[in-house]
Order: C-alpha cells, then sequence, then structure tokens
C-alpha cells in the first residue's frame, strides 16, 4: 500500500508493444507514477515483478507463453505479506472476457477494459495501490452472475465453497455482515458511510477486520466469499 506523496511504481505487461508504448507514455507523464518496467509475456511480468518490485502491475489477460491468470497467481503466491503489493490490475478486450472471473480469484484486485479513458486508467491505478479494489457495481453483478452459473455447473465443488463460506462470515458481528453485503453490492466505503451513518474511517476500520475474519485479500475475494456464503445474490 503506497501513502500520500509517494510515488507508485508500475509495470506494464502485454504482448502488443504498440500498447506498451502508448500507456508507458502516458503514464510517464502523471504526477506520482513511474513505469519501472514492460512485460511482453506471462513470465516476464513474474520475472521483473520479482526483480523490480512494483507496486502495480498491469496485466493483459491474453499473451503468450504464459497468460495474464497464471501470470497473477503466480506473482500472489509469491507475497511476502497478502496485505500489502505487488497489486495486479487486469487488462482486457471486453468487459464480458471470459477470463475476468478466472483472474480475480487468481488474486487480481480488479479490471478495466483497454479502451477505458486514461483518466480512468490513472484512478484505477492509484485505487488498486492504495489497497482497494477497482470493480464497479456492474461488474460485480456480473461477476455473481458467473460464479452462479459455475455454482449450478459444479454443485459438488461448490457445496464445499459454500462451507467454507460460511463458516467464514460466521465470525462477523451483525454490523460487519451488514457492512459485508453492502460490500458485495459494490458500494465504496463512502457510499457504506453515508448509507449506515458512519464515518468513512470506522468504515475502513471494519472493512479491514472483515477482511482478516473471513481471510479476503481484497474486495473482490470479500465478494466472492459473501456470494458463497449466501449473504448476496446474483441477481
Amino acid at each position: 500500500m503506497t501513502g500520500a506523496g509517494t510515488t507508485t511504481r508500475v509495470l506494464i505487461a502485454d504482448d502488443q508493444a504498440l500498447q506498451r508504448l502508448g500507456t508507458a507514455m502516458f503514464l510517464g507523464g502523471q504526477d506520482g507514477i513511474a513505469v519501472v518496467g514492460e512485460a511482453a509475456d506471462g513470465y516476464e511480468a513474474v520475472e521483473h515483478t520479482e526483480r523490480l518490485r512494483p507496486d502495480v502491475v498491469l496485466m493483459d489477460i491474453r499473451m503468450p507463453r504464459l497468460d495474464g491468470i497464471a501470470a497473477t497467481r503466480r506473482i500472489v503466491a509469491a507475497k511476502h505479506d497478502p496485505g500489502t503489493g505487488p497489486w495486479v490490475l487486469l487488462l482486457t478486450t471486453f468487459d464480458v472476457d471470459e477470463y475476468v472471473l478466472a483472474g480475480l480469484e487468481a488474486g487480481a484486485s480488479g479490471f478495466l477494459t483497454k479502451d477505458a479513458e486514461p483518466a480512468d486508467l490513472l484512478s484505477a491505478i492509484r485505487a488498486v495501490a492504495a489497497g482497494d479494489a477497482v470493480i464497479a457495481p456492474s461488474a460485480t453483478r456480473r461477476l455473481l452472475g458467473r460464479l452462479a452459473a459455475r455454482t449450478a455447473d459444479a454443485p459438488a465443488t461448490a457445496s464445499g465453497e459454500r462451507l467454507r463460506a460460511q463458516a467464514a462470515v460466521g465470525r462477523l458481528t451483525d454490523r460487519e455482515r451488514e457492512i459485508l453485503v453492502a460490500i458485495g453490492s459494490g458500494m465504496t466505503n463512502t457510499e457504506i458511510g453515508r448509507e449506515l451513518l458512519l464515518a468513512e474511517s470506522t468504515v475502513k476500520n471494519y472493512v479491514g477486520r472483515i477482511f482478516t475474519k473471513i481471510g479476503a485479500r481484497d474486495r473482490v475475494h470479500a465478494v466472492i466469499t459473501a456470494f458463497r456464503a449466501g449473504l448476496v445474490r446474483a441477481d
């Protein structure tokens, strides 16, 4: 997690040289952002992350040799502390990319489409560097829809996941469960504070405790746990 006044170090992983160049040129001109390296495939992304220690990895999903999902899984698994970076932000051509869910479950902190506005990319990088997830309410609904479909296709696996999730949320207080439901609906900390008449700093403290109790690494993982425990629905 980066603090105020610090520089966010970014690694760009994309197999298209022009995409990397354009992204690097844009980010290089932004205050508080430093592009520390580029990777042309998943293997390079993993190697460069280990060597360069970026705060955020912009990860293309579809790359040769090793795809962005497998690379994300390796980067997340190598973390010394799950509460710190490097954080992975997936880049996809379409917001309904069939691989997005797999990438999020692998440990990515969110995703953006490659045609996102530059300002949205910048905001997403800063949000991820601060330890937040980047997933809009509409994307949250699609995520839950896919989880529901996967549950229907593999009921035996889903049953074990449901029991683990229910045990995890069983550790929460009533207020913490209420906030987890709000997270599952795609609400930000600001929106949760407004809805529940709580200071945003108080909400942040609650969110931190919730993540610790349910073993969630970020908001995306918390959404998945809330769904599997039956606290939120796909519709």
